[in-house]
């Protein structure tokens, strides 16, 4: 499974960040690492250099083996729970779909 990770301009993205995250979504979602071939994560800050509630959001986008991507959002306070609300999501939906697929 590749991770590719896309920021916006507002956020200056630096390795300590990425080896968490990688981490993170590595153990979350290890269990449908035979289904995902890429996540993409793309961070942004929707309010830039203002300050605000709930302005840092997370897109995952989940690329899987012949079938088509899964995509989630989540917005937070900070990058670290906009991932992992995110990933809440996409797990969700990758149970969802693996259950679906189990059943075909």
């Amino acid at each position: 499974m590749t991770i590719q990770f896309n920021t916006d301009h507002n956020i200056l993205g630096n390795e300590k960040l990425d080896t968490y995250l990688s981490s993170l979504l590595e153990k979350k979602l290890e269990r449908f690492s035979d289904l995902i071939t890429r996540i993409e994560v793309h961070l942004s800050d929707e309010n830039g250099e203002k300050e605000g509630l709930s302005d840092k959001r997370c897109m995952l986008e989940a690329r899987l083996e012949g079938r088509p991507p899964i995509a989630v959002t989540n917005d937070a306070n900070t990058y670290e729970k906009a991932v992992s609300g995110a990933i809440d999501k996409l797990v969700s939906s990758l149970e969802t779909k693996q259950g679906r697929m189990k059943n075909h």
